[in-house]
């Protein structure tokens, strides 16, 4: 084989590579969705673009456009890493053994730490309670999934009483959590957050008695 040949069955070497049964397309989806999140959490989402998208995740306009065909799918796929982001960063939290009432502190505590970002995204939930919202879907969709999570035996809310049932006190809890944010906007130098853990104390099951404990 000549050099010409060579460089010929190189470059098709290559070319197949690059255009192989989509290889990439996860890591791309997840560096384009990396970078909405930088953007939208900077600008906001009706400042941000699909054009700084595209370059803050070093790809052209039309290759994102081939991921995600507008700025509104772009911003669920954003919202939906941004819930995943919180949730491994909670896991990493209780897997350090501290109290369990601190967990969902310290996963805000990070948030708080970030006001910009923090106002841009309060923002887009406030503007999602609209139903023709483009992420109203998606966050009717997460408050149902927190409630399930946080009204489970594996979380621990307490047993439903005379007035107040698991239900009603994760409402409290969610409702609780959006208030803090805003007080943590308004305020940043009042600490809220020993607030939510004291309601998590008063919320909790106890744990359950180890065999053979009377």
């Amino acid at each position: 084989m000549n050099s010409t040949d060579a460089s010929a069955s190189a470059l098709s070497d290559s070319g197949s590579r690059r255009r192989g049964p989509y290889s990439t397309t996860p890591a791309r989806r997840a560096q384009i969705v990396r970078a909405a999140l930088s953007s939208i959490a900077e600008h906001g989402y009706e400042r941000s673009s699909l054009r700084d998208i595209a370059a803050r995740a070093e790809v052209t306009h039309a290759a994102l456009l081939r991921h995600f065909s507008s700025k509104d799918e772009l911003l669920v796929a954003a919202l939906a890493q941004r819930d995943a982001d919180d949730e491994e960063f909670a896991r990493r939290i209780m897997e350090s053994r501290v109290p369990a009432e601190q967990v969902l502190s310290g996963v805000l505590r990070n948030e708080f730490a970030h006001p910009e970002q923090g106002r841009n995204w309060l923002a887009i939930t406030v503007a999602a309670t609209n139903p023709d919202h483009p992420a109203h879907d998606f966050f009717v969709a997460r408050r149902e999934r927190m409630r399930s999570h946080l009204s489970s035996r594996r979380f621990g809310t307490a047993e439903d009483g005379d007035e107040l049932s698991a239900d009603d006190k994760v409402t409290m809890l969610m409702a609780m959590i959006d208030g803090l944010r805003i007080q943590a906007l308004m305020d940043p130098d009042h600490d809220v957050l020993p607030l939510l853990e004291v309601f998590m104390r008063l919320v909790a099951t106890p744990a359950e008695q180890e065999p053979g404990r009377d």
